[in-house]
């Protein structure tokens, strides 16, 4: 089976999809898969056009390859792709959209509010007294700020306006960071992020040596580590995604969970969450590929 590997792209988040893309290689060769890799770059949709492949594994990440573009690219040329769909992949990446979705299907969500360019009223602000501002659709903390005071939104404000036109004020959850990596509408398992280079999950921390300590399963009682897999799973579901997802959330003093987002490409670096969660559920690195590539399809118009 020829299998592309899409990677690269033009996001901001081009070195980590690199990063990935050349893990999934190796480890797709592993399995015995004939391998192509595509650095995507303005020119793919030609490129794609000359490339003979039975599927598409797309390991972008960011705008243009996370958000339902590439997705729509590859229905319109006919190649079935491991990952969601153009709808689910657009409302994922648009926190906007999708925390709408979580509230309409009860599921918890911090309290925020949504920013336009120029448009700012310190009377809206959600409860305080830190909030964390961030671009709407952006993935990796790319522009993600802590505002531990009001004198720091302005800053905060600019740095996620320079990412996207629509950006989130909401409220800090002091608590603990957990993700849940859900595999064919199942999910894997929890696990704990305990930051060690900054105050939280950020870049630095995500795919800098040493930038945080991972803890699978997470330490938590059996209740709420249920309560958890079964949020993610809720949410999941509530965006109709595919393949493998991580829903990253908070837990704050109380025990209460508050879903942050769904990842619809999550990483698949040797730092990165759902081959450590997968691991820890028995799946090896190249079994988790495998399992994605048996599953590409195209999502328009199939059964």
């Amino acid at each position: 089976m020829k299998v592309g590997v899409l990677m690269g792209g033009i996001s901001a988040e081009r070195e980590v999809s690199l990063n990935t893309g050349r893990c999934v290689i190796q480890a797709l060769e592993q399995r015995g898969y004939e391998v192509i890799p595509v650095d995507v770059r303005e020119d793919v949709a030609a490129r794609l056009v000359g490339i003979k492949m039975d599927a598409a594994f797309n390991a972008l990440h960011g705008k243009f390859g996370e958000d339902g573009g590439m997705q729509g690219l590859l229905e319109i040329l006919r190649i079935p792709y491991t990952g969601s769909g153009v709808l689910a992949s657009a409302l994922a990446m648009d926190k906007v959209f999708s925390r709408q979705i979580f509230r309409q299907q009860g599921l918890p969500v911090p309290e925020s509010v949504v920013l336009s360019t120029g448009s700012f009223d310190p009377g809206e602000m959600p409860p305080g007294p830190s909030w964390v501002v961030k671009p709407s659709r952006e993935g990796s903390s790319v522009g993600v700020t802590i505002v531990k005071h009001p004198d720091q939104m302005d800053e905060a404000r600019e740095l996620a306006f320079r990412y996207d036109r629509e950006i989130l004020v909401e409220q800090y959850i002091d608590g603990r960071e957990i993700s849940v990596g859900v595999l064919d509408d199942r999910a894997m398992g929890a696990i704990e992020i305990i930051p060690r280079l900054d105050e939280f999950y950020s870049y630095q921390a995500k795919y800098a040596d040493g930038g945080s300590d991972h803890v699978f399963p997470a330490p938590l009682d059996r209740l709420s580590y249920e309560r958890a897999c079964r949020l993610a799973l809720d949410a999941h579901r509530s965006l109709r995604c595919e393949g493998t997802t991580r829903v990253d959330m908070m837990m704050d003093k109380k025990g209460e969970f508050y879903i942050l987002e769904v990842n619809t490409l999550p990483g698949m670096t040797t730092t990165s969450l759902i081959p450590e969660i997968a691991r820890g559920a028995g799946i090896t690195f190249d079994e988790l590929c495998h399992r994605l590539v048996q599953g590409a399809r195209l999502k328009i118009g199939s059964t």
